[in-house]
């Protein structure tokens, strides 16, 4: 039995938890997996709450044989609200505060949950946020029929057995979970409030679905942690990539939720005869196809959380890395049949210790399947089907910081042509000087077709460094320091990569995996000046004069869109200049008094309809 005594708590908390009916410490997460089924010996569990007298049901739980299975009663509890975060307190930030959105201030509320959480039997479960070694002590404190989803928060973030625990325990942030709080002050609505006290970083978790708290809530902990002490944690995916020479490079892959963070990581997806579909135009129908006999070796670094912390850097002129996750938050919406993704299907179907899966179809006792997605009131497959997969079951993961050779930023393209042009213009790789790389991280566009998140018509920005969403502090501080972060390692290159579509071809993530091979085997992605090409459109730095893969040549259209006929130049020309608005409107906010000047001249670039050779007169670039 872990005491008290171990644990440092400001007041707050040890009231909720000297007052409450009983608690739990779990001692490691196989206790918390039982306890999410209410008992050792259930083989499912509906999660239940009293709402204004009534019962109501968020969801059930299922016992399967490679884990449990969480499946949500709406259709909306499926995927994160990218409007739930509201802030408390009264320290600077650009973000919606609670004040502002619901006219009164938030310490009745807060009082109100501390009651509601003081009837309850909690679990307090312990954790380090950001990883182990540079990580911040953290609390999460959640009813005990919401066990699954402290088990989830401990499968995402290094959970902390304070019996190997060595001096007191003094949580920086916590996590209150009070799910019933949806109904009875937010109209059913996600709601996760963020209250920074001088004494502890307060997070009110009015929902079950673990995304807007115990994964990007904590995100949002991490940041105002960096903002304060002057850091970032990169909205990105990470890998090491190894060529069958042994060469090696490191690719950081960045963007809004979509953009291919996840699937950076991935090898590449084949046909059952082993050849590679580039992409089919829309038009034609036609396919194109690439055979890679001996792909790279991937040793996956980070899936969507990297910690770019000053004690990693150590006098580099590279950025240098780590995974500021203990688990991995995986959305595997496109493995739609056996097969798809074996990697990861050997991995979740025969794990070597339970998963949580989400949103995918589960019968007790059986094998979940992450091909049987579960389907929406509208009888369609949810988009947003997830599993929590520790780090640690991972084959080939990197433990050790690294240093990133490119950093690539990924975009959600929709179709384009001269009929219907869009922003799909990008081709299938782009080299950009530092200052658009810059540029593209303060626009951060959400892009076509998002399925991880309920709002994602159009193109929208997620800001700064694509992280915005999950912050609570001010645009301009991150645009700060993401810029001296740039500034600060030279040696680290820029990359734009496309999904889903090139001009009229549907093209999924094959661009940034091509991109992958073609980057490594170049080794350390050195280019010279003669293989790039100024893109039409500045915004887009430089595209590739040919891409050779295995000793088969990318065909141009795939490269240059402009080159597509059913694009032409026309279609191109309107599709730059649709960027090019979005880019103006987008940075406008950025261009404040405390913007670092270098990052002033960068946007008036933008504004004036800079050309490259001026992105590049501002900070070089290395070929």
């Amino acid at each position: 039995m872990i005491k008290l005594d171990r644990f440092d708590f400001v007041e707050s908390i040890s009231h909720v938890i000297q007052n409450c009916r009983g608690i739990t410490i779990p001692e490691d997460k196989s206790e918390l997996l039982s306890m999410a089924l209410g008992t050792p010996e259930a083989n499912s569990f509906e999660i239940r709450y009293v709402v204004d007298g009534k019962p109501v049901t968020e969801g059930n739980i299922v016992r399967c044989k490679n884990g449990v299975a969480v499946n949500f009663t709406e259709d909306y509890m499926r995927r994160r609200d990218p409007d739930c975060l509201v802030v408390a307190d009264g320290n600077p930030t650009d973000k919606p505060t609670f004040k502002e959105r619901y006219g009164k201030g938030f310490e009745q509320l807060r009082g109100e949950t501390f009651d509601w959480l003081v009837e309850q039997e909690l679990i307090v479960t312990p954790f380090m946020a950001g990883g182990k070694e540079c990580g911040y002590e953290a609390v999460l404190i959640a009813p005990r029929n919401a066990a699954f989803f402290a088990c989830g928060l401990a499968g995402l973030q290094h959970f902390v057995k304070m019996g190997e625990y060595e001096g007191k325990f003094s949580p920086k942030m916590v996590i209150y979970l009070a799910p019933p709080f949806r109904h009875t002050h937010f109209g059913g609505k996600q709601a996760v409030v963020h209250n920074r006290t001088a004494e502890i970083y307060e997070m009110f978790a009015y929902n079950l679905y673990p995304g807007p708290s115990a994964k990007k809530g904590v995100y949002g902990f991490l940041l105002d942690a960096g903002e304060r002490e002057g850091w970032v944690t990169a909205h990105a995916s990470a890998v090491k990539v190894i060529t069958p020479y042994e060469n090696e490079i490191v690719i950081m892959h960045e963007g809004a939720s979509g953009g291919g963070k996840s699937e950076m990581g991935e090898n590449m997806h084949r046909e059952p005869g082993g050849s590679i579909t580039i992409g089919q135009n829309l038009e034609s129908k036609e396919k194109f196809y690439l055979h890679i006999d001996e792909p790279c070796e991937l040793r996956p670094i980070a899936d969507d959380m990297v910690l770019c912390h000053p004690k990693l850097q150590n006098g580099s002129k590279r950025l240098v890395i780590t995974d500021a996750e203990d688990g991995w938050f995986l959305r595997v919406d496109h493995i739609r049949e056996y097969g798809t993704e074996p990697f990861h299907e050997k991995i979740y179907t025969q794990p070597s210790e339970p998963l949580v899966f989400l949103n995918l179809q589960a019968v007790p006792n059986a094998t979940c399947l992450i091909w049987e997605h579960t389907l929406d009131s509208d009888g369609q497959p949810c988009p947003n089907p997830r599993v929590i997969l520790p780090r640690r079951m991972v084959p080939s993961i990197v433990e050790q910081p690294v240093e990133v050779d490119v950093r690539s930023f990924g975009v959600r393209t929709p179709p384009c042509t001269a009929s219907n042009p869009s922003y799909g213009i990008l081709g299938m790789l782009h080299i950009i000087p530092p200052a658009l790389a810059w540029l593209w991280r303060l626009a951060a566009p959400r892009g076509h077709n998002n399925p991880s998140i309920i709002d994602s018509a159009g193109m929208t920005s997620e800001g700064v460094g694509s992280f915005w969403p999950f912050a609570t502090g001010k645009m301009v501080n991150h645009a700060n320091l993401l810029l001296d972060q740039i500034l600060n390692s030279l040696a680290t290159r820029y990359a734009l990569m496309p999904n889903q579509h090139i001009g009229c071809y549907k093209v999924g993530f094959m661009p940034q995996w091509i991109a992958r091979e073609y980057m490594a085997r170049r080794g350390s992605a050195k280019f010279k000046a003669n293989h790039l090409v100024p893109a039409r459109s500045s915004l887009l730095g430089y595209c590739l004069e040919s891409l050779k893969v295995d000793g088969q040549y990318i065909r141009k259209a795939f490269l240059s869109p402009e080159t597509q006929a059913e694009v032409g130049l026309e279609g191109y020309d309107a599709g730059a200049k649709i960027l090019s608005d979005f880019f103006k409107e987008e940075i406008q906010k950025y261009n404040v008094p405390e913007l670092n000047p270098v990052g002033r001249r960068i946007i008036e670039c933008c504004l004036a309809d800079a050309t490259l050779d001026d992105y590049l007169g501002i900070i070089p670039m290395k070929y």
